[in-house]
């Protein structure tokens, strides 16, 4: 048999039996096209983006007392941080803090104003006499291969 003597028929119906088998043994997993998207679209964007979840509203908050409260929940996928930020008496706000990895440094940013707290057990950390204003929280975190790496949340508002 040489080249001129394949049948396109019968190849088709070749590859077609073994797509079958494949998948049948192997299948293609029915999440990968989305997994896949989401990787893309994630990657390198761990610093510029943490994901940001709105925990509690405002209406809520209002019903415990007259100030604000607010609570706040950033990931990377890796290390998560949970804020809740309070309104002082005197105007001011208090952001109490917990992580769930090894902090070895805690710095909340507001302009050229920095503040630094040292996560105690449970990773819990706080800010005193932080004024109203945009805001920012940065951390170096220890991790799985224990290396540190920095763990920075987007721009919140205080």
């Amino acid at each position: 048999m040489n080249e001129h003597d394949m049948d396109p028929a019968a190849d088709a119906a070749l590859f077609a039996r073994l797509r079958t088998v494949w998948e049948a043994v192997d299948p293609v997993p029915a999440d990968l096209v989305d997994r896949m998207v989401a990787a893309v679209a994630v990657e390198d964007l761990t610093r510029e983006y943490a994901l940001l979840t709105l925990v509690e509203s405002a209406e809520l908050a209002a019903v415990r007392g007259e100030h604000d409260t607010l609570t706040l929940q950033f990931s990377d996928g890796k290390t998560s941080v949970l804020l809740h930020v309070s309104e002082t008496d005197d105007g001011s706000h208090r952001i109490d803090g917990w992580v769930d990895a090894e902090a070895l440094a805690v710095r909340l940013s507001q302009g050229d104003r920095e503040w630094s707290a040292d996560a105690g057990e449970g990773g819990r950390f706080a800010f005193e006499d932080v004024p109203t204003g945009m805001a920012q929280l940065r951390l170096a975190v220890r991790d799985d291969a224990g290396g540190v790496r920095e763990f920075m949340t987007p721009h919140f508002e205080v």
